[in-house]
């Protein structure tokens, strides 16, 4: 069914499968049944690309050029915060199947001892450091439960302690967190995955003030172990405390502020 509840549906059922054991899920971005109207397609598509693998499946048209300029123009934006995630992506998706974790985890996963977080089921955990809030209605922000600790909106960067809060969503129609101390890898964009260069990696750390220390985690293409890099406050920077990956990728770090 292509409409808002269905979109909520969708995620429930994801994380209850998640729940039973499975690491990878994905779903029918947009609905099945019938053609997606274009606003509900325009939130749809960010959540999906917020899932362990992606894809735009069912009644036609679904391709995003088939619809407005406008909405292609989101769609890529959408898309192409993907694919700049990748390295984060394909480290938290070998992680989770070696430890038979779910990549869309419900929040008490994470943090069983917070009582809010068994109460949530319209957000989720994408991999270990990343909240993930879709817009289930044609809003532009939503009622957000963080549990305990510093987040850092990922497409606006202010910064939000745990609890409830009213959050805008930024310039893609979904709200994003990184937990505090996360050092998230990014990679340069491609036309395919098959074409990024993994010698070069950018590590956007998002740390508040009192923040010292971020780690990342990172597997390349051809590894055999997901490593854990550190990055180590100095002055108004970040830098790589050491490169287990040395001669095989590069650090570039940026502190997101």
């Amino acid at each position: 069914e292509t409409s808002n509840g269905a979109m909520s549906a969708e995620l429930r059922g994801g994380l209850s499968l998640g729940l039973s054991g499975f690491s990878f899920w994905s779903h029918d971005v947009g609905g099945f049944a019938t053609k997606s109207p274009e606003n509900l397609y325009r939130r749809w598509a960010p959540f999906g690309m917020f899932t362990s693998h992606v894809r735009s499946h069912g009644e036609p048209p679904r391709e995003p050029w088939l619809y407005s300029k406008d909405f292609l123009e989101g769609f890529r934006k959408a898309d192409n915060m993907r694919y700049e995630l990748m390295p984060y992506i394909y480290a938290q998706a070998k992680e989770s199947s070696q430890k038979g974790l779910p990549m869309m985890r419900a929040l008490f996963l994470e943090y069983p001892n917070d009582p809010g977080a068994w109460l949530v089921d319209n957000e989720y955990l994408f991999g270990s450091s990343i909240l993930v809030a879709p817009l289930f209605e044609e809003v532009t922000e939503r009622d957000v439960y963080l549990p305990a600790g510093t987040w850092i909106d990922y497409q606006t960067k202010k910064v939000y302690q745990g609890g409830w809060h009213k959050i805008q969503a930024g310039e893609v129609p979904i709200v994003v967190l990184v937990k505090d101390g996360t050092a998230l890898p990014h990679i340069g964009l491609a036309q395919s995955t098959k074409d990024m260069d993994w010698s070069k990696l950018t590590l956007k750390v998002y740390a508040s003030d009192a923040t010292t220390t971020a780690t990342a985690k990172v597997f390349l293409p051809e590894s055999d172990t997901v490593q854990t890099i550190t990055v180590s406050k100095k002055g108004n920077s970040f830098e790589t405390t050491a490169n287990p990956l040395q001669g095989k990728t590069t650090f570039k770090t940026e502190w997101v502020k």
